[in-house]
């Protein structure tokens, strides 16, 4: 019995084939084209590599490093000439700048990076009548492919690390943002209790701390979850934040949106495991859409979908939290609550926004006590309403405010806004 070579064509493109299969032509040609202009820029066995999902990011993540001059690159040529062949944009997809520009695209170029011995492109497939867009990556073996990949994800692990990127889930698939450097928050500035914070500072730290050597040395899985919960403006955005910004690693903010589905999921999962050791975090977690949980639960349980990932959750409403996310091992760890600011730590926060020193501490005292029930944002709201009247009138007033927030705090709960004549409408 004959055994045939791995590398054996079923079909050659004859003829006789071309009769059978009228359409194999209009699937093939553009392939064949492009590997033969590789081979006239360098003479090898250019192939078609499979990449799987990888190839789906690459085209952001690519850009974002050629933009930054971090990989060497060539526009070899176009594949059609009557479909664009440059592109004017915003770049909204990885910044928030507005500004229109011209910048280099995937879309019916050939780009090749010498480097690597690789090259891709995002053109037409047009075949029966039909059309539609594909990715193609081309390289001289599947290794080179390979070690192309791993340095890419290397390189831009790297370039995160300097800033802060939000993935939302768009109708239009998973779109990527970057925002830059955040605001630096220190720890100092999160007003928990100290059990609290050094629970979660300590995990944190050992997480990332030799890639997880504490982890690997105890034999313990590498990856860890914790969630957020607490009522709204107490705090959880600002530790987030602490963690984040005094961590040494790629931090990915995933938005949950109605649009959430099992791809957006996976994707998101797969940008950030390529990206590991990394964080992400997942705010409102409790706004996942119900027909999308099952995929969620799964992908947490999954090893290699974890593996280096230090997850963080937070909620407003851990009522509406499904329990399958809390009540089994593996998926969050930990759950925290973020508690409302007891009055020693009031105090304490209002003497640290107020810079100018227009309390006294019997002032101070004062406010604490009364503004019991009101969250860390309502401290900041009051600090500066009382503020103005200090600059324009030279009066405090604080009494009268601490009032109006904690009947606002009432109103809100009832939601009993009608009644109140000095309410907004909408």
């Amino acid at each position: 019995m004959e055994v045939l070579d791995a590398k054996h064509v079923l079909f050659s493109h004859n003829e006789d084939f071309r009769e059978t299969h009228p359409n194999y032509e209009d699937f093939a040609i553009v392939s064949k084209r492009i590997i033969h202009l590789l081979k006239e820029r360098k003479y090898a066995n250019w192939q078609t590599i499979d990449i799987g999902e990888s190839i789906l990011q690459l085209d952001g993540n690519l850009l974002e490093m050629m933009e930054n001059n971090l990989v060497t690159y060539e526009v070899l040529a176009s594949i059609f000439e009557t479909r664009a062949q440059s592109k004017i944009t915003s770049k909204s997809q990885l910044s928030v700048e507005s500004k229109l520009e011209i910048v280099d695209t995937f879309e019916n170029n050939l780009i090749f990076f010498p480097e690597y011995d690789v090259a891709m492109t995002f053109s037409f497939n047009y075949s029966g009548g039909n059309s539609w867009p594909e990715y193609y990556f081309f390289s001289i073996s599947a290794e080179t492919a390979l070690t192309f990949l791993q340095e890419i994800n290397e390189k831009m692990r790297q370039l995160l690390m300097q800033s802060v990127t939000y993935l939302v889930d768009t109708e239009h698939g998973v779109q990527r943002r970057k925002y830059g450097e955040q605001a630096a928050v220190s720890r100092d500035d999160v007003l928990l209790s100290e059990s609290i914070k050094q629970d979660i500072f300590r995990s944190i730290d050992e997480f990332f701390k030799e890639d997880g050597h504490f982890f690997k040395d105890y034999g313990l899985p590498y990856k860890r979850g914790i969630l957020l919960y607490g009522s709204p403006g107490n705090g959880k955005t600002t530790l987030v934040k602490s963690i984040t910004g005094s961590t040494k690693a790629p931090v990915v903010y995933w938005q949950i949106t109605e649009f959430t589905g099992s791809h957006s999921v996976q994707e998101v999962f797969g940008i950030v495991t390529r990206l590991a050791p990394a964080i992400l975090v997942i705010e409102d977690i409790d706004s996942m859409p119900e027909y999308t949980r099952s995929v969620f639960l799964n992908t947490l349980d999954g090893a290699q979908s974890r593996e280096g990932l230090f997850i963080i959750g937070t909620t407003n409403y851990p009522q509406k939290i499904d329990p399958a996310l809390i009540n089994r091992a593996g998926r969050f760890d930990r759950a925290y609550e973020i508690p409302s600011p007891s009055e020693k730590v009031r105090e304490n926060y209002l003497r640290k926004l107020d810079i100018k020193h227009i309390f006294t501490d019997d002032q101070f005292a004062d406010m604490a006590k009364r503004s019991k029930g009101l969250s860390m944002s309502q401290l900041n709201e009051l600090y500066m309403s009382v503020a103005l009247n200090w600059h324009y009138d030279g009066e405090l007033a604080y009494e009268k405010r601490i009032e109006e927030l904690i009947k606002q705090n009432k109103r809100s709960i009832k939601n009993d806004w009608e009644k109140d004549e000095s309410s907004i409408g909408f």
